[in-house]
This record gives C-alpha cells, sequence and structure tokens, in this order.
C-alpha cells in the first residue's frame, strides 16, 4: 500500500459521487478551510494499484513546534478493506503526511471500532450523529417518522406555512448567517463557524451546492434550513426559528421539503448532524424523530 498525496480534485470529485461521506472528506470544504487561513493535507490509499480511500486532513502547528494532522470521519473507504488493511493504512498514514518532528496525526473515523483502530490510542470519545438514507422511496421515509414528529409535520402541512426557496446569493442569505452567529453566542455552543458557508459554495464553483429553504406566512419568515450538497451527499447546517411566531412543527415541514428536493437531486444520504442529549435534548429529539440511523463514532485515535 502507498499514499498518493498529488491526488487531484478530478478523481477525488468522482470518488466521492458514487459513495457517501461526511463533509469535513470533501475537496471543497478542504478548500474552504484553506481560504479561511487553515492548512489541509490529502491523500489517496492506493493498494496495488488501486485507489481504496481518501483522507483529508486539518492541519496546524501547537506552539509553533509541533506538526498536528486531524482527519475528521475518515478514512473514506472506495473499496471493501480488511482490517489488516486497514491497520497497514493507519500505520502509514501516521508517518507519510510530510509532517516535520515532533507531529501528532489524529484519526476520527467514520465507523465502529475495529481491528484497524484498536492498536491506536483513544484521545477522544466520539460524538454521534443521524443519518436518513434517502435512496428509500418517499412512502418508506415518511412512515419512518415517529409519531410525534409525523403529527408536527401534519399540523404544519395544515398551518398555512409555505415553503420557499431563499435565494443562494451571499446577499440574498447573509441574514441566516448572521442569525446563526447571534444564535451561537447567546446559547454558547461551538460549530463550524457560519463564514465557511459562503466559501464552501465558492469552492464548489456551484450554487446548487447550496439549499436553503423558508418556511413563511406571507411575506413573514418564520423557520429556516441551510444543506450543504457534497457529492452525493448532504449535511444540515444551518437552522433558525422564529419562535414566538412560527406556527408548530415549521421545522418538520423544511425537512421534509428538503428530503423530497435532495432525493430529486440524486442525494443518497443526509447528515442532520451531532445529537447532544444532555445540552441539547430537543433538537436531539427532533433529529432522532426522523427515523435515521444513530451513529456514534469511535473517537478520535493518536
Amino acid at each position: 500500500m502507498q499514499i498518493d498525496l498529488d491526488i487531484g480534485q478530478p478523481t477525488w470529485d468522482l470518488a466521492l459521487m458514487a459513495r457517501p461521506a461526511a463533509l469535513q472528506q470533501d475537496w471543497s470544504y478542504g478548500e474552504a478551510v484553506t481560504r479561511l487561513g487553515g492548512r489541509v493535507i490529502r491523500a489517496g490509499l492506493v493498494d496495488e494499484g488501486v485507489l481504496i480511500g481518501l483522507v483529508q486532513f486539518t492541519a496546524r502547528k501547537i506552539a509553533g513546534l509541533v506538526d498536528m494532522a486531524l482527519c475528521t470521519r475518515g478514512p473514506v473507504w472506495l473499496e471493501s478493506v480488511s482490517d489488516a488493511k486497514r491497520q497497514q493504512a493507519y500505520r502509514l498514514l501516521k508517518t507519510g503526511l510530510g509532517l516535520s518532528r515532533p507531529r501528532l496525526v489524529m484519526i476520527t473515523p467514520d465507523e465502529a471500532l475495529d481491528a484497524g483502530t484498536r492498536r491506536l490510542s483513544r484521545v477522544m470519545t466520539g460524538h454521534s450523529t443521524v443519518i436518513l438514507d434517502l435512496t428509500q422511496d418517499l412512502d418508506a421515509l415518511r412512515a419512518g417518522f415517529d409519531q410525534k414528529w409525523r403529527n408536527n409535520l401534519k399540523a404544519a402541512e395544515k398551518s398555512g406555512l409555505s415553503v420557499v426557496s431563499n435565494g443562494t446569493k451571499l446577499a440574498q442569505y447573509r441574514w441566516l448567517l448572521a442569525s446563526e452567529e447571534g444564535q451561537r453566542a447567546a446559547r454558547g455552543y461551538r460549530s463550524t463557524p457560519a463564514t465557511l458557508v459562503p466559501e464552501f459554495v465558492e469552492a464548489r464553483q456551484a450554487r446548487d451546492s447550496l439549499l436553503i429553504l423558508r418556511a413563511d406566512t406571507g411575506k413573514q419568515k418564520q423557520a429556516a434550513m441551510l444543506f450543504l450538497v457534497h457529492g452525493c451527499s448532504a449535511t444540515y447546517q444551518i437552522g433558525w426559528l422564529d419562535h414566538e411566531n412560527a406556527p408548530r412543527g415549521a421545522h418538520n415541514f423544511l425537512l421534509w421539503s428538503a428530503i423530497e428536493q435532495l432525493r430529486a437531486r440524486g442525494v443518497q444520504q443526509l447528515d442532520l448532524g451531532g445529537v447532544n442529549t444532555t445540552s441539547g435534548a430537543g433538537i436531539a429529539r427532533f433529529k432522532i424523530g426522523t427515523g435515521g440511523r444513530v451513529v456514534t463514532l469511535a473517537g478520535t485515535y493518536l
């Protein structure tokens, strides 16, 4: 097995059009990080001439001395890989990224703990997320909602709300980014900077990589959701709600509309993002209520 540090974007993007992957492993996500001042290392894992995996790291210097690289929710395996091959890949990545010593290479695999990770030291427990399989037909997806979630959706459908597509030029959705930054400051939670969104869209050079839906009553905004589309996957990135005026189930209505539109675009997998049943129980219930698969990542390994 070898590491290819010169892998190009066409090869990367083509592979992820056929294989669902996390946003953090998308080429344009790495470009957005670079535009915001970060450093990215990309590697292809090649075995007997076949590209079997892709790995994207963000990298930085710690205290101006230690080279640290972090792979979030990777590698993306493009082929069926044995435990022995995974172990070999992790060993190669520890030493083959061109980092100077001293160095730290950390990997958060987007998979259950397996023999490939057991020989590494876990330094952080894994978070959980909810994944919706959009290859199901719409009837099956709707039947998968729990009863309360479905009832809220029905209530919103009868409420007079209309779902509209918000424009995808930055000036047209800047209000939503500002709302997200305000929510983050008020509630004290951490998430990907809202400024990454326009950089991601610019890097992909396609506004169809962005889906923004609003729920309006007349000309009044009541709720909004923003999704990033990458390869054959999409990620729920930002949500906003007028808590005082929005009818019951406004976000249910928006998410259902997004599911319909994303499926029509050929998206196979929707990542609803992290669930935290301690400090974000309401949001966690909303995501889990979709009937999606709750995935707890193995953690971060050194």
